[in-house]
């Protein structure tokens, strides 16, 4: 009896030493390493490339590392990625014409439909000197400066065979001007007191190109804009003689104040404007000054990064981040939330000021992506590990990029 129990109290004890020992090894063993997945750009991002010399656009899907070429009309275009996340207007300004690249990519909320192979669209736009470009919903929108009209169209007729972008004309002078689309339908849109002068006065009209709310502020030297579909937020200079700058807001309903540049700033606007849609956040930049938050609500604005070497700055791809590239090569990546610094690294060769054409910068929540004319290359550098950099040769010397699909995995 007593050597029964004794094997019981024995194999019992075996059995805690076992468990205390598997335990052990649990606790002691490392952190399991990042998935294949998880270090990937996500399925369905693809960057579109354009190169300085040659007639070539690349499309680079990051996921599978492949390049894919194609044929475009000149050298030099322009790219601009629409809202929607499918397709990409392509701009020629000297020659006068807009193309839509297609990534065969549609969202459906909760996954992602290959609805056909990359392609050129059918539609086409042939304004004067096509210089500025916007999209909301599946709108898209061209301020050609060589006309002072815009062009429109609706996605839905990208396809369509022998399509073409609609002319808004509303009696503007040609200038290098700027737009700006609203939630109701209508456009902020700047004007000039004389062809080829500087936009100062902005005014709101609709898609026959009628006035709905008149200027009712005169500033300086508009440049940069964005809008969030209630406001549009444009930078220039608060007047005339432009020794001081600032924002002017427009409101959809007619309503315009001007935000001034923080004390001490000087004769400089911040003549690129950004909205994070993620973030609910204005940005505005410029290469001599830095980046900084614009707080329309507030009626302020304060620094993100105060420097005179940042050359690149873009929000990434959901507008919850900005990423601040200077000359020293080091990028930076903030949180637009809180307008902390998450990270920073140099993740390239330092840029000389004087380039006519420096590297390029655009990002989505996992990876940065950098036109490296000097190289041919785009680097894809990861934004959890900045020192992981893989490098994609595409041409030549690739000077433009832009985003297009979809942060996603989910197929039907």
């Amino acid at each position: 009896m007593n050597i029964k129990n004794n094997l019981r109290k024995l194999s019992v004890m075996l059995i805690i030493a076992a468990a205390f020992s598997a335990c052990k090894k649990d606790n002691n063993e490392p952190e399991p390493e990042p998935s294949q997945e998880s270090s990937k750009e996500y399925q369905y991002v693809r960057v579109l490339v354009s190169d300085e010399l040659s007639n070539q656009l690349n499309l680079l899907d990051p996921s599978a590392a492949t390049v894919t070429p194609y044929n475009a009309k000149y050298p030099l275009a322009n790219l601009y990625g629409t809202a929607s996340g499918r397709y990409a207007a392509v701009f020629y300004q000297s020659q006068n014409l807009v193309e839509v690249f297609d990534s065969g990519l549609a969202s459906h909320v909760d996954h992602i439909d290959v609805v056909g192979n990359p392609k050129w669209a059918s539609i086409t736009a042939d304004g004067i000197k096509p210089a500025h470009f916007k999209s909301k919903g599946t709108e898209a929108l061209i301020f050609n400066d060589g006309d002072g009209t815009l062009s429109v169209a609706k996605e839905e007729n990208f396809n369509k065979a022998g399509a073409k972008f609609e002319v808004i004309n509303a009696g503007l002078q040609p200038h290098h001007g700027a737009m700006a689309q609203f939630s109701n339908g209508t456009y902020a849109v700047t004007t000039a007191s004389a062809a080829g002068t500087s936009p100062n006065r902005i005014q709101i009209i609709n898609r026959s190109g009628a006035v709905v709310h008149p200027s009712t502020m005169e500033i300086g030297s508009i440049h940069g804009n964005a809008s969030d579909g209630t406001v549009a937020v444009f930078g220039g200079f608060t007047s005339a003689a432009a020794t001081a700058g600032g924002v002017l807001v427009v409101n959809q309903s007619g309503e315009q104040s001007m935000i001034p540049n923080p004390e001490g700033f000087g004769a400089f606007r911040l003549g690129s404007v950004y909205y994070a849609p993620s973030a609910k956040k204005f940005i505005g930049f410029v290469a001599t000054k830095g980046a900084y938050l614009i707080d329309v609500n507030g009626k302020r604005i304060t620094p993100i990064y105060a420097g005179n070497d940042a050359f690149q700055c873009k929000v990434d791809y959901a507008g919850k981040n900005l990423l601040v590239l200077t000359l020293d090569g080091k990028l930076r990546v903030y949180d637009l939330s809180s307008g902390t610094l998450k990270k920073e690294g140099t993740v390239i060769s330092p840029v000389n000021a004087t380039d006519t054409y420096k590297p390029v910068l655009e990002a989505t929540s996992k990876f940065a992506y950098v036109a490296v004319p000097a190289f041919g290359e785009v680097h894809q550098i990861s934004l959890e590990d900045l020192s992981r950099v893989t490098k994609h040769k595409v041409s030549s010397k690739p000077v433009r990029l832009t985003l297009l699909g979809f942060e996603s995995n989910d197929s039907h």
